[in-house]
């Protein structure tokens, strides 16, 4: 009891005061795809740690939330676009709830952009030529790992990429339950950290197929 009474007061005590930045309505862009690219753009030049990494929040049947990281890896004025199985807990889980909520967390910048919207998949084109792209060994690991699956071992993993690799090749097509999705936004919402827990929080949300800009209470 008297070491968990010191656990608590040591996490109650850890606190950081925010102020790097400010954010404020007069000079947040119009439309919010422009401002999350000014702030990514800022991101990669101040060279944060994966910089493209975002929390994806999916909410199942049986409307128990789950969270996981993935990477961005496209966005363009229809959405955000990720890459993984189709057969994967997420896949299973927007299936049948397409809703779901990207976060990106920059913390060297003391910013957060929060976005929700609904999720379909990329065209099998787009699906395609990014597999393409990608470095062998993650083509075959696509073929390779029955992702959200319980497995006996990673050896279990092991055999299952040696087999892929020699049946598929140099040039692996891309795994059918394998492939994109995009994120559709229709609410943004941009943190950045202020002093004193006063902290700006700006959102856009779709209203009748335009913009609206709102500054929300920290």
């Amino acid at each position: 009891m008297h070491t968990a009474a010191m656990d608590e007061r040591a996490l109650a005590d850890l606190r950081k005061s925010y102020e790097r930045d400010e954010l404020d309505e007069a000079s947040c862009a119009d439309e919010p795809l422009q401002q999350f690219q000014a702030w990514f753009d800022q991101a990669v030049q101040a060279r944060l740690p994966e910089p493209n990494a975002m929390t994806l929040a999916t909410v199942g049947a049986d409307g128990r939330p789950s969270t996981r990281i993935v990477l961005i890896k496209g966005i363009d004025s229809r959405g955000l676009v990720w890459y993984t199985n189709y057969d994967s807990r997420k896949g299973r889980e927007l299936a049948s709830n397409p809703q779901a909520a990207l976060q990106f967390h920059w913390v060297e910048l003391e910013r957060v952009v929060r976005i929700e919207g609904r999720v379909e998949k990329t065209s099998t084109e787009q699906s395609d030529a990014y597999y393409a792209s990608r470095p062998l060994d993650s083509r075959i690991g696509a073929w390779a790992s029955p992702q959200s699956q319980v497995i006996g071992t990673r050896a279990v993993l092991v055999a299952n990429a040696a087999k892929a690799a020699a049946r598929h090749g140099l040039s692996p097509a891309r795994p059918p339950h394998w492939g994109g999705y995009r994120l559709v936004p229709d609410r943004w919402e941009f943190w950045q950290g202020r002093r004193s827990r006063l902290h700006d929080r700006i959102v856009y949300r779709l209203d009748g197929g335009r913009w609206v800009r709102e500054r929300l209470a920290p």
